[in-house]
């Protein structure tokens, strides 16, 4: 019970940020400013913005805007992806969901809850991938579609995204 509450708090305060900081912007320094408010949670150091990264980020989201189809790009580089339709979809969104995993994530196993999926969450805070590179587009049918890319990319099997030096107290 009391870790669903703090990840419940963890998702109110983190939506209350991101709401703060979004204003529908998609800007380099906002994808950067969305993924360091999670990295900083975890004590995890900011990230970079790296125009290679970025290149073939937006070179790859452009490859989508015919079918808007969530398929990784299989590149040199970590990968978050995100859809969405029915309105305008921002940075702040997609960071947000890939955000919203931390909650099926336990740091002490280093496993996904069973049946969930937190490996968008673990690339975000990945301690390594310290240079990031993003793109949107509006599809052809409307959606639209989000990718980050990062380098070096993350998720590497038996390692942790991050350490815990101190263990906070759960009450």
């Amino acid at each position: 019970m009391a870790s669903s509450s703090h990840a419940l708090a963890f998702m109110c305060v983190m939506a209350l940020i991101l709401a703060h900081l979004s204003m529908a912007q998609n800007s380099p320094q906002d994808f950067l400013r969305f993924h360091n408010v999670v990295r900083a949670q975890v004590g995890v150091g900011p990230m970079s913005w790296d125009n290679a990264v970025a290149t073939y980020a937006r070179n790859y989201a452009n490859q989508r805007i015919s079918d808007c189809n969530l398929v990784h790009s299989g590149g040199p580089y970590g990968e978050n992806i995100f859809w969405g339709y029915g309105r305008e979809y921002t940075a702040a969104d997609a960071v947000t969901s890939w955000a919203s995993e931390r909650q099926n994530y336990n740091y002490d196993t280093n496993t996904c809850a069973s049946g969930k999926v937190c490996g968008h969450y673990t690339q975000v805070v990945w301690r390594n991938s310290v240079r990031l590179g993003c793109a949107r587009v509006k599809c052809n049918n409307g959606a639209f579609f989000i990718t980050c890319n990062y380098s070096p990319p993350g998720n590497y099997a038996g390692q942790r995204p991050y350490d815990i030096l101190i263990k906070p107290h759960v009450a």
